[in-house]
């Protein structure tokens, strides 16, 4: 089984650098519409979408923002990573089929909580940014490796 490593706080460095990726499916849409409530036509509605500026159907912003978690999670700092905020700009769209690549950055560290703030940059298959901001996060001070889940199949009707 696959494993997952964090960093722990005291090797966290600044300057330090991650990233994490994935591609946008029919089925994320539709998952996160289904476990977010958010089922703006712009998301769900090819005829409604063409008539947008978008000439098309987009994600949700929030789902481009979620890699962002996914990123933090899995990868830098990793297992056992607290999500304590975030701003985010969101540039542009994200189109289904579109691979977003999370770019992360340490750009800071606060010893006496273990804050860490990450610079966390979203950009597409064409290295164009469609999402930034910067995140803090509270980082273990203990290394943690663990099993990485096995998700469920899930059959959209």
């Amino acid at each position: 089984m696959a494993k997952m490593v964090n960093i722990p706080y005291g090797e966290i460095e600044i300057g330090a650098t991650a990233t994490f990726s994935k591609t946008l499916t029919e089925e994320d849409i539709v998952l996160f519409a289904k476990t977010s409530g958010d089922v703006n036509p712009v998301h769900l509605n090819d005829e409604y979408a063409q008539t947008t500026p978008f000439k098309g159907r987009i994600a949700h912003g929030m789902w481009s923002a979620g890699l962002i978690s996914a990123g933090l999670a899995t990868v830098m700092p990793g297992p056992g990573t607290v999500y304590l905020g975030q701003n985010l700009s969101f540039r542009r769209p994200v189109m289904l089929g579109d691979e977003l690549t999370v770019n992360l950055k340490v750009l800071d560290k606060d010893d006496k909580k273990r804050f860490v703030t990450v610079e966390t940059i979203v950009v597409n298959q064409d290295g164009k940014t469609v999402v930034q901001g910067e995140a803090q996060v509270m980082v273990p001070a203990e290394k943690i490796e663990i099993d990485v889940p096995e998700l469920p199949d899930i059959t959209i009707s």
